[in-house]
């Protein structure tokens, strides 16, 4: 077993890839997505993903396991053309018909070889939220205090197949949406949110109160907890909720792989910007970058893998180490002191080196070439339940969160010019391309076009992918400056941020 896993890492490290069992619309103010019932999973919708609502659902898939965003309105010839790895052409919206919300540009390619299909999937969804204590009236029509819309952007990239991102794109808004029943009077009065939820007289859980001992002769006050942080909190609930909904059902729906999700959702005057993976999200204002989100890998979680290494040995079995060492310790070298870093350290020491420092390290390689437990590049995400180590038992799905990192953005604080956008793109962009080449990029396409031309984010998402990909020469694809552009699914969504009413 330790051999069949040193020769899987010795390939990796040689290689520079992974192993052979490799994981990793229209603007519709008043658009509803027709909700379950309260107490129902959000199942899959006839739809296919990334439709708009209210726009007619078109079919753009051959087979059950290849299908791209409706919102590309891809014909069968199209979609042959979207799954051609050597034209390799860029796909959007058409111009003809209604746009996406907020005239939203959107630009996607598929790899140059290195899956069967494209794993990236998109979704752009405007969002009616009804409360939950608002009965079973027929009104769609959100008015205050009883219901609420949310504009909602999301990136799946998938990994060891693209089931997994597939399922998350027709469903992840739709588990947002359950959240944020409960908040729906609570986030639109000014008041401090309650510290219990209301209960009705005659339903389980209700009590009468005014027998209980006041809180305040109890505890101290208790701590402040704002309309943002609930939004935050649904969130990340959805997201978890999304994971063990497709444990659930990943033999009979075929979920196959996971994928990595970057997610945005307009509410009330703010972007909520969540990122579970190494997709990333930027935004440009007046010429200045701010980071949205940040990559998750083994080397950005090293202490966090590693202490679950070091309070669950059994998950490493008898093959991993929770330390790591500069680079793999030889038999040769027990009894003599090396340097080392654990859980708790961001610096480096020494130790004497023992038998157990022999295994394998949880996390081996840098860059790029980083893997947990020498199989996955990416430590958050969605999905993966089926994932073990190479030629192994041991599941790696422990060592990998569900939850995303949720980065706010008040619109309302600033004053926003038609320049000044949202990029997100998956790790197909990032990984040749710099926040600021796409800042630069940014100024040079949006210049060459007119403020109030809405097609001019569609360009820029078209001329970001491009500038990723390159062009095909010297049996490869290349970047201007010859680099090796990127072989790999890149999907990317530039969103203004003068929001609805300023470029529809």
């Amino acid at each position: 077993m330790l051999n069949r896993v040193r020769s899987a890492v010795a390939h990796l490290v040689s290689s520079g890839g992974t192993p052979s069992q490799r994981p990793k619309s229209p603007d519709l103010p008043n658009a509803t997505s027709t909700p379950p019932a309260a107490s129902e999973t959000p199942k899959s919708p006839p739809a296919r993903p990334g439709s708009v609502v209210g726009l007619p659902q078109k079919t753009t898939e051959t087979r059950a396991s290849f299908s791209r965003p409706t919102f590309l309105q891809l014909s069968p010839g199209g979609l042959r053309r979207a799954d051609d790895h050597a034209g390799r052409a860029v796909q959007s919206p058409p111009d003809t018909g209604r746009r996406l919300p907020w005239s939203t540009g959107y630009a996607e390619v598929i790899n140059a070889g290195k899956s069967r299909h494209n794993e990236d999937q998109a979704c752009c969804e405007v969002v009616y939220v009804e409360s939950r204590r608002s009965g079973t009236g027929t009104s769609r029509e959100p008015t205050q205090k009883q219901g609420l819309c949310f504009y909602y952007w999301g990136l799946f990239d998938g990994h060891a197949g693209g089931g997994a991102a597939e399922m998350a794109s027709r469903l992840l808004h739709r588990h947002i949406r359950e959240q944020l029943k409960d908040l729906v009077e609570i986030l639109q009065d000014p008041l401090p949110p309650p510290l219990c939820l209301p209960s009705t007289p005659g339903t389980p859980g209700f009590s009468d109160p005014s027998h209980l001992v006041s809180p305040q002769s109890c505890w101290s006050p208790q701590k402040e907890v704002t309309h943002e942080s609930l939004v935050v909190g649904a969130i990340e609930n959805a997201f978890q909720l999304m994971d063990e909904q497709m444990a659930r059902e990943r033999r009979g729906h075929q979920v196959e792989g996971g994928c990595c999700a970057l997610v945005v959702v307009y509410l009330l005057g703010k972007m909520y910007v969540a990122n579970a993976g190494d997709s990333r999200a930027i935004i440009i204002r007046n010429g200045e970058i701010i980071p949205m989100s940040r990559e998750f890998t083994p080397e950005t979680e090293r202490q966090r893998l590693q202490l679950l290494g070091f309070l669950k040995p059994e998950l490493l079995g008898s093959e991993f180490t929770h330390l790591e060492f500069p680079r793999r310790v030889q038999p040769k070298e027990l009894g003599q002191r090396m340097l080392y870093r654990d859980q708790n350290m961001t610096g480096w020491a020494y130790k004497k080196i023992e038998l157990e420092d022999l295994r394998f390290p949880l996390v081996c390689g840098e860059g790029k070439k980083a893997r947990v437990m020498a199989t996955i590049g990416v430590t958050r995400g969605l999905g993966d339940h089926n994932l073990k180590v190479c030629s192994s038992t041991l599941p790696i799905k422990p060592f990998l969160s569900c939850f995303p990192e949720v980065r706010v953005y008040d619109l309302t604080q600033y004053e926003h010019c038609p320049d000044d956008v949202l990029v997100l793109g998956t790790d197909g962009l990032w990984d040749v391309t710099s926040d600021c080449e796409v800042a630069a990029t940014v100024d040079k396409v949006l210049s060459a076009h007119e403020p109030n031309d809405p097609s001019r984010y569609t360009a820029l998402a078209q001329a970001l992918v491009l500038g990723a990909r390159g062009i095909p020469r010297d049996r490869g694809w290349r970047l201007p400056n010859n680099k090796l552009g990127s072989g790999d699914d890149i999907s990317v969504f530039v969103i203004p941020l003068g929001g609805p009413g300023s470029y529809s």
